[in-house]
């Protein structure tokens, strides 16, 4: 999808700021510009482009959410959209550790598909001038700290939803807040009773450190281990390059190949997360680029950055075992040198 196949069709605000004691509900939509919209749909795209993004579905006998969207269509878009954020408020009021924020509740079009957008906006602190003026008439500039400020097109939303007004699945953003003096995603569980799947930012982050995990328990040699990481850092990163996404468990097979016992612990820990027979395709380039250098440290404090392909190639950089155990990292051909 292109941004810009985002066609805005009705857009409304609520404020949902808890020590007002009760929300302030929008009666009618917002007239929006050009550069609002614009605002509005860099934040669609990047949610629905995002890798932390998760593809979820209600519980449709439990969610009010849910119940409220049967109700939906063009002329019933403001008060769904009131119902929706006194849902919200009232999980809110009762958890001071949520954030209070502006709901924009955006109904849009994308290739004749519709959709519905939930998108919170926590407040942010920032400085702004206010200019006044004394009993005298003499003005005065200040510098005061503004509390409502919304998060600009750059940020990211920590709590947003997505979702399809054809079939009422969706994707959602969200970030753990206490609720009962315990951290749990209260967006997905409480406000809007989804079950909720596994990001690909997630999923790669359990396979890397399931990947690491068995490599330190079977592996003592920190030399040893450090050359296996590497390997299997190099073959994730082809995996996505050849690939275009990663296979879970060819590239089980590759990395713990000649070594059943490693590999057979490995698979037992994904399967928890059912993520053996997963192929994860990422949207933004930016999660598997963490798969495209080679990162090392020594233990006399020297770091190097070896970009993948000059690691794969044995003309650009050699790993020597001396005799006396340690590792010689020898850089070849290279023409010139920069200091940065």
């Amino acid at each position: 999808m292109d941004k810009y196949d985002i066609n805005i069709k009705k857009v409304i605000v609520h404020i949902l700021e808890s020590s007002a004691g009760i929300p302030v509900l929008s009666d009618e939509e917002m007239d929006y510009g050009s550069e609002f919209g614009e605002f509005l749909r860099e934040h669609i795209y990047k949610i629905d482009t995002s890798d932390e993004v998760k593809k979820c579905s209600f519980y449709e006998n439990e969610s009010e959410v849910y119940q409220i969207l049967q109700e939906f269509s063009d002329e019933t878009f403001s008060e769904i959209s009131r119902k929706i954020a006194t849902h919200l408020y009232g999980i809110m009021n009762s958890n001071i550790e949520i954030p209070p924020a502006d709901l924009i509740v955006v109904y849009y079009v994308v290739n004749r598909a519709n959709y519905l957008a939930i998108l919170k906006m926590n407040y942010k602190s920032l400085y702004t001038h206010m200019t006044c003026c004394d009993e005298y008439g003499t003005n005065i500039n200040e510098v005061i700290m503004h509390k409502a400020l919304l998060p600009g097109g750059s940020s990211k939303l920590t709590e947003a939803a997505l979702i399809s007004l054809d079939d009422l699945t969706l994707k959602i953003v969200e970030k753990k807040y206490e609720v009962n003096g315990v951290k749990e995603n209260y967006f997905s569980k409480r406000f809007l009773q989804c079950s909720s799947s596994l990001s690909v930012k997630s999923k790669l982050s359990i396979i890397t450190k399931a990947v690491d995990q068995i490599q330190e328990k079977f592996i003592e040699e920190d030399n040893e281990q450090c050359e296996a990481k590497m390997k299997a850092k190099s073959i994730i990163n082809s995996e996505f390059e050849n690939q275009g996404m990663l296979n879970v468990a060819e590239m089980s097979e590759k990395i713990f190949e000649e070594q059943p016992e490693m590999k057979a612990e490995f698979e037992e820990k994904i399967s928890k997360y059912k993520l053996l027979q997963d192929e994860i395709e990422v949207n933004n380039s930016i999660t598997s680029k963490k798969f495209t250098n080679q990162h090392l440290k020594t233990d006399s404090g020297i770091e190097i950055k070896i970009p993948m392909e000059q690691y794969k190639n044995p003309e650009s950089v050699e790993f020597i075992t001396n005799q006396d155990g340690t590792i010689s990292v020898l850089i070849k051909n290279v023409s010139h040198l920069y200091s940065k």
